[in-house]
């Protein structure tokens, strides 16, 4: 609570709000993330030099194979664009020559039938075609109402161009009133909880964490 709240707000607390929200803050599977190379810029939208903290920054991938079922959009490129309007903010990742994730802002510069156009620095892009990631959102203050879409699909990247043609396509939003909010995290945290108590999910995460080996 004290690292959060300073971000977060107040939490509630009462009877009734300590029993919705004991999973949601009790039950925690903590993620370590091993950061090897950090690039920064000096402007947001990867614009100007940039400076790179760890390895140094790998020539461009090779282009990869389309997939079997083609590289052309899967879903309705017009409706996914008016979903993402109003999230002003946009990643774009796919994988470096060594491996690692790159992910780097984009901006959305018009789209058609055939795909997302977007807009990056040149230099930055990988040329040909590759699988690629892409998301928007946006996060109020206080995440009082959070709103985001993943995207998965085929970057192709010719001449400077980016063409982005979605194949998959999920989202979720939250309203801005913290009260909801606080009561939709409680009660999901409880179903996920007992769901992963069934499929053995929390079994799996405590044999991780003691360092059991799977079938050991």
């Amino acid at each position: 609570m004290d690292a959060t709240e300073p971000f977060l707000g107040k939490t509630k607390h009462g009877r009734v709000w300590d029993w919705l929200l004991r999973e949601y803050h009790q039950e925690r599977v903590f993620v370590d993330v091993g950061l090897e190379r950090i690039t920064t810029w000096p402007h947001l939208s990867a614009h100007g030099p940039a400076i790179v903290t760890g390895p140094s920054w790998p020539q461009h991938p090779v282009e990869q194979r389309p997939p079997k079922n083609g590289t052309t959009p899967r879903i309705p490129v017009s409706g996914l664009a008016r979903r993402i309007a109003a999230l002003p903010h946009r990643l774009l990742a796919y994988e470096g020559a060594d491996g690692s994730p790159v992910i780097l802002p984009v901006t959305v510069t018009g789209h058609d039938e055939t795909g997302l156009r977007l807009g990056a620095p040149p230099e930055l892009l990988p040329p040909g075609g590759r699988r690629a990631g892409f998301l928007a959102h946006a996060f109020r203050p206080q995440c009082v109402g959070v709103s985001m879409r993943t995207v998965t699909g085929w970057l192709t990247v010719d001449n400077g161009e980016a063409l982005y043609a979605p194949h998959t396509s999920v989202g979720m939003a939250a309203p801005p009133s913290r009260t909801v909010m606080t009561v939709a995290s409680g009660l999901l945290a409880k179903q996920g909880l007992r769901r992963a108590r069934r499929n053995g999910t929390t079994e799996h995460l405590h044999n991780l964490a003691a360092g059991v080996r799977p079938g050991a």
